[in-house]
């Protein structure tokens, strides 16, 4: 059995990710605002350095897994999404890949989205991909109601360039993400609620089954990939949605 960090563990994805792997026999020390092992805001730098601080405390310094899961979807916040979505998401992975590498199986899996489908603010992005947190937020103000889709982009691109990277597989640290659909979720239930906006998720997530995700069917997914003993899924994005990505992209292999 191993030990895993899970962000966002108080609610939704990362807190059924939490549970699945708990019920498996691994060790598990949750993240969140509040409700968790780590109490910390990953949309500042104070509260991603003490993440990583508390982690390597709790873990006693070797981690065999690391899910980043916390994320926000708020345009009304749209400079904390930015941070939480993005900059956290990275901060966390990069901060915690030496406490990976220590395990000699270390795996870690991120949480994408299948809006990045949709596109994005290529100014935001590129912005995000340079490390420049003030610009990108400076850039985010022109077109706030874009930064879900904009900062779940950002860590696909992000992601598929640094799993492949020396730092990463290089050191046998395998970096995967799982871009879900539409999740029923505390995130995603006032919009589901409201019958014009379940109208436009309908329209802009065309799907092949019937009925959107509950949390546990993207945590199995993500378990999978955190758990995984073999050495060759690396960079990978794991579309769990219903058959969107298929639908919309049916010439993309």
């Amino acid at each position: 059995m191993g030990t895993y960090l899970v962000t966002g563990a108080a609610s939704g994805i990362g807190r059924a990710t939490a549970e699945a792997l708990t019920a498996l026999g691994h060790k598990v020390i949750t993240a969140d605002l509040a409700n968790a092992d780590i109490g910390t805001d990953l949309s500042t730098s104070e509260g991603r350095e003490e993440l990583v601080a508390k982690a390597t405390s709790l873990s006693g310094g070797v981690l065999d897994g690391v899910v980043a899961a916390a994320g926000l979807s708020r345009p009304d916040i749209a400079e904390t999404t930015l941070a939480v979505n993005y900059f956290g998401a990275v901060a966390t992975l990069e901060g915690l890949r030496p406490l990976l590498a220590s395990s000699g199986r270390g795996r870690a899996v991120a949480l994408c989205s299948t809006s990045a489908l949709l596109g994005g603010d290529e100014a935001v992005v590129e912005a995000c991909l340079a490390g420049d947190e003030t610009l990108a937020k400076q850039r985010l103000a022109d077109n706030p109601w874009t930064v879900y889709l904009t900062s779940k982009l950002a860590l696909a691109k992000w992601l598929r360039k640094a799993a492949v990277s020396a730092e990463w597989a290089g050191s046998g640290v395998l970096l995967n993400a799982i871009a879900p659909g539409v999740v029923k979720t505390a995130m995603t239930a006032p919009l589901l609620a409201d019958e014009n906006m379940s109208a436009v998720v309908a329209q802009s997530n065309p799907m092949a089954v019937e009925g959107y995700a509950e949390p546990e069917e993207i945590a199995e997914a993500i378990v999978h990939l955190a758990t995984i003993k073999s050495h060759y899924v690396v960079g990978q994005i794991l579309y769990c949605d219903g058959g969107t990505d298929a639908l919309m992209r049916p010439d993309h292999i």
